[in-house]
Parts: C-alpha cells; structure tokens; sequence
C-alpha cells in the first residue's frame, strides 16, 4: 500500500485521504455555504507552496517518473518531470454541481475541480438542471517524460527520493499489475471490461453527460464533443514518444491556472493529483458504444481523436496540476531555480573551486579525444554553449562543432558519444546513415484527424546534447522524406529552430539544441566551427580503453563536470566598453595584416570563442588575456586545417 505523505509529513495528512479536497478542505470550501468562496482555490495553492518548502518535502511526494503507477492509489498527491509535447483544446467541466437524495431530497453541494469524476453518496443523483451549477475552463497538456534524459539524472532522482511506495493492496485496478513496459504493449479489452462491472453499475445519458451508479459517479467534463464514433480498443496505443526507445508514463494534464505562461518543449515539474479510476475507461467505452448509434453528422469529434484525447487510464494517467514550475534544467544535482536567493551560496561555492574542475574536465575530454588537447578545449566550449538571446533571425550564442577526422572502421563515435551521456543531462545519437535519413521522422506534423501533434526527432527540450554521428554515411540515394530531413537538420544548425509541419503551413518553433557533428571529413552539413581530430593513440580495444577510461573518474569528479556543464550556461556574461574598444583595434590591425582571409565571420567566430573560453573559467567579463587566448586557439585550430587541406586536397 502507498504510504500516505502524512506518515511522514503531518501537514499532507488532510489532503492525501481517498476523498481529497472533499471532506478536509472545508476550511476553504463551504459547501452549506450559497456560494463558493471565490479564495479558497488560491489558499489551496498558496497552502501546498509553503508547505513543499519545509523539510525537503518535495522529496517525500511520489513521482510518475521513478514509482510504477499501479503502485499508486488513486487521488494520490504526485509529481511528475515532464516535456509538453502537445497541447490540446481547452475543455469544459463542472466546477461545481449539487446532488440531490432521491429519498429525503436533501442537497448538497459539491465541486469538481481537480477531479474526472465526480462521486455521489448512495442514494444521491448529480442534478444536472441545478441553478448552482458553475461551468468552468480548463487546459489538458499531453506530456511525455523529459525525451534523451540521461541514466544518471534519473538515477540521481530516485536516490534522492524518500517516498517510500509498494504496491496498493487497498486500490487494485481492473488489470493486473504490470510495469510501464508492459502497460504500452498491454492488449485492451473493454468488453471484457464490461462484463466484470456490469453488475456493479448502470449507465445513463443526458445532456451528452454520462454517469455510473453505484458507486455513483458522474464525469465532470462537459465538453462540446459529447457525441462520440465508436472505438476499437483493440489496436495498440501510441504514446507518441519523440525519441525511440523512450520508457516511463505519457499523462494528460490538466492546468487551471495560467496556463498561458507555458508552451509546446517546456520542461515542467508538476505536483497534483493523480486520477487513474478505471471507471474512465468504462464511461468512455459507453460513451463511444452509444455513439455509434447517433448520426456522424452531428459528432463533434472524430473516432481516432477521441482514441488520442481520451485514452485509458491504466495507459495515459490524468494529473490534475495543483503547482507547476517551468524547469530551467533537469540537472538533480544543481538547485531547480539558480536565480533565487537560497541558490546563489551553492553557486558560488562552486564557482571558487571552478579552475581544478575545468583542468580535470580537460584531462579526462583529452582522453577521451584519444590525447587530442586541442580538441578537447573546444569540445568543452560547445558543451557550455547556449542560445542566449536572438537578434532578428540570428540565434546568437550556438556553437555547432563538427569534429572531422573521427576513424571510420572504429567504434570510436559510439563510445564518444557514450562518454557525453555520462556528462550532460540529455541527449540523443542519431546515426546518420541512408535509411534512417528516408525513413525516420524528424519533423513533428499536424495529425488533423486525430487533432493532435505527431511527434518527430527533433521535438526535443533545450539544452539537449544532439550528436550526430555522420561516419556511417556511405554512399546511397536520399529520397523526398531524407532530403527534407537533411534540409530540417541544416535549418536546426543555422537557425537553430525547426519549423513543425501543419500541413497548410509551417510554424517555426524556437530552440536551444547543441549540435556535434562527428565525421570522417568535413561534414555535409553547417556547422559553426570545424575541429580536426588528431589522435596521439589508437587503443587497440576502444571498448575497453573507453570503459577504462570512466571507471577511472571517481563519481564525485564525474558530479563536478555535470555541475560544471551545466551551471556555466546560466552565467551572465558582458563585454566592457574598454575591451570592446580594444577588440575593434586589434581586428583592424588583422585585416591590415592580411586582409583575403580576415572577414567579419571571423570576428564573430573569435568572439563567440572568446565568450565560452571565459565562462568556462568562470570569468562573466573578457579579459584581455582571455581573447588572446581565443585567438590562439583558432589559430592553432586553422593551422591544423590548412595542414590537412594540403594532405587531402580540397577535403576541408
């Protein structure tokens, strides 16, 4: 059985029993009342702000992302990590109704907020006419979990977590229990469904509102689309991952409040209620039996957009979002917001003992790069790189690296890439071959049938670590679907955006996404900056040199470069007026000096250097000695090319 969070916080007690918010929260809402005291929603929220302040409370709090659902007892208070990967029309529902008892015919009122169903004492009946009836709005965001989200962040959540849950003897769904793998393969059977609770309910329809008896229950939402096609269960359900091979919950949330403050790739943690009662199922099985019946003409909603707008519980949890904090990153390991005042004593402690982890992060990456120092340097520097602000169309602050001279017949990619996982927080391979390229999905596009965004590849989170493992090219043919896919990769470099596929239009959406390119030549695609490779050795085991490599990295120095990776993002950075002076000087004095290959691109690429070559050790200013150095580098980095230009001929 779950342990309620009042065990170990007193405070929960009153708000995590089976009729949440309906017997103990009458210190906010007075049902004898004639109306609804119209702060008892805001004293709620106010009430659970303060109270997941104490005590490291949010580590008691469940969450969809490390407890299996079937461990959890309905109208349970939860948290959930999670990606807005849609976003679906808003909704109607009752926020408060009256039930009358059909033998004394006393009234009572009630509300159905943060609640799919509404339940009813015996013998009492939902009056669908009462004048006190309030309809009111709400938004549903179909989330996924955070796609790439590394192994290590969510082992780091799990150990971090005190909420100690096992399976529920006192709620047993209508299934057996499963975990989330097997629930996204499960084979649904809603006749069967039917049958178990024929005896335990009757149904009924009016007003296009349907409801259980005994228990008595009602659907809250009240909706246009009432009217339903029939739906065959029987077909497997899509969660719609972006990436392949994704686990964990897909939930449909609903938000009451500001909900306009959010958007589609928003990284949320969100604390609520949890509704997973079976008798969704069975209502919406009734509901779409019954449609069947009526003339399509008057349905509102078609067959396959009820499948996606209401999917079974069991599969697709409702949370209903009581707080909701848009994450500035998923980092367990850094405080959630580095902008509050509680935060900044752990950034700057970091921050004083920076240099060290920077010269460890630079031996180990050097390793990593097969003794390559050069390259390593400026593979930290795309590590840090962020889109910090946009100046028209031009993202400034990326820094797409394609990191040429990768051996082919090697495993080396792979096991880059697998040194990368350990470091940032998210991230994705893409294997860049012929078929993948024709016949993956890159591009997120408008199922209008369904009305719902189909996901694609590139439906990823800011600050995701995108590697794309151009080595295992080899010759072949690009068909329609793969040059669209090159051509959406190319827009995802330069203008780091991708526009999402709406059929009758495109519309562009924004991101922040760090691009490695790793290849045997120069690379097919843009990138910011070309770094050639130069091994100093070649293991003749790479697995085993690589696997070598992180076991000898003790996990406290493996935590310092994910803190490090990680919070130089967030760092201010400025330019004085004296330097920028003195930049401008020493620009003209090069183009003087040779003016064929000094152009305006170069200044910019010398300042975007110069600009991560400062963060990452931890100056927020550039200095003088910091852009000589970025200069350096560059010109150590254009040697190495012109080098390898002259080897290869016109290759690079």
């Amino acid at each position: 059985m779950v342990p309620t969070l009042a065990q170990f916080c007193p405070w929960f007690k009153a708000y995590l029993s089976h009729h949440l918010f309906q017997k103990s929260s009458l210190r906010f809402f007075d049902p004898t009342q004639n109306g609804v005291n119209p702060d008892w929603e805001k004293k709620v929220i106010e009430y659970f702000k303060e109270k997941l302040k104490e005590n490291n409370a949010p580590k008691w709090v469940p969450s969809l992302n490390e407890v299996p659902l079937h461990y959890l007892k309905p109208n349970s208070f939860v948290k959930f990590r999670c990606m807005i990967q849609d976003m679906f029309d808003p909704e109607f529902y009752m926020g408060v109704y009256e039930t009358v008892n059909r033998n004394t015919k006393a009234r009572v009122l009630h509300f159905g907020k943060y609640r799919d169903v509404a339940e009813c004492g015996p013998q009492q009946e939902v009056d669908l006419n009462s004048p006190r009836t309030t309809t009111l709005e709400r938004q549903t965001f179909y989330c996924v979990p955070v796609p790439g989200e590394s192994t290590w962040v969510k082992e780091a959540y799990v150990n971090a977590s005190q909420a100690r849950v096992s399976p529920s003897t006192s709620y047993t769904p209508s299934r057996h229990k499963r975990s989330y793998e097997d629930d996204e393969d499960m084979d649904l059977q809603p006749s069967k469904q039917k049958e178990q609770h024929a005896g335990a309910r009757q149904a009924g329809s009016v007003g296009g509102l349907q409801w259980c008896g005994e228990p008595k229950r009602l659907e809250t939402e009240a909706s246009t689309g009432q009217q339903l096609n029939f739906l065959n269960l029987s077909s497997p359900f899509d969660l719609n991952f972006p990436l392949p091979g994704e686990k964990g919950p897909a939930c449909l949330v609903k938000v009451y409040e500001d909900w306009d403050c959010f958007k589609v790739n928003d990284v949320l943690e969100l604390y609520g209620i949890l509704s997973v009662d079976p008798v969704l199922s069975i209502l919406n099985n009734d509901e779409r039996d019954a449609s069947s019946l009526l003339d399509p003409m008057e349905c509102t909603d078609t067959t396959e957009e009820q499948r996606v707008h209401s999917p079974p519980a069991s599969l697709v949890p409702r949370i209903h979002v009581i707080l909701a904090q848009k994450l500035q990153h998923i980092n367990p390991l850094l405080p959630a917001c580095l902008n509050k005042e509680e935060s900044k004593t752990f950034v700057s402690g970091f921050m004083s003992e920076l240099s060290p982890v920077r010269a460890e992060l630079l031996g180990f990456l050097t390793h990593a790069l097969l003794g390559d120092s050069l390259a390593a340097e400026y593979l930290i520097l795309h590590l840090i790189s962020t889109v910090y602000t946009r100046r028209d169309v031009l993202p400034l602050g990326k820094f797409t690296l394609n990191l040429s001279g990768c051996p082919r017949s090697s495993t080396f990619t792979e096991h880059l890439y697998r040194i990368i996982q350990h470091l940032v927080p998210a991230s994705f391979r893409l294997q860049m071959t012929i078929e993948n390229m024709n016949h993956l999905k890159f591009i997120p596009h408008k199922d209008y049938t369904a009305n719902r965004l189909i996901s694609g590849l590139l439906q990823l989170p800011n600050n995701t670590s995108f590697v794309i493992d151009e080595s295992l090219l080899e010759q072949g043919q690009l068909d329609t679907p793969g040059v669209h896919n090159v051509t959406a990769l190319s827009n995802l470099i330069t203008w780091q955006k991708v526009d999402y596929d709406f059929s009758y239009h495109h519309m562009e959406f924004p991101c922040s996404i760090n691009v490695l390119i790793t290849s045997e030549g120069r690379s097919l695609l843009p990138a910011d900056c070309q770094m050639h490779l130069q091994p100093q050795i070649i293991p003749p085991n790479m697995e085993e040199y690589m696997n070598s490599l992180l076991s000898a990295v003790l996990p406290s120095v493996l935590n310092k470069f994910r803190i490090y990776l990680t919070l130089l993002r967030f760092l201010d950075y400025s330019i004085s007026d004296e330097i920028t002076k003195a930049v401008e000087d020493d620009f003209v004095e090069m183009r003087k000096n040779d003016p064929q290959s000094i152009t305006a691109d170069d200044l910019h690429q010398l300042l975007v250097v110069a600009r991560f070559l400062s963060l990452s050790a931890g100056q927020t200013t550039l200095s003088r000695e910091r852009w000589l150095r970025a200069k350096q580098l560059e010109s150590l980095r254009r040697t190495r090319l012109q080098q390898q230009k002259c080897v290869n001929g016109n290759e690079l």
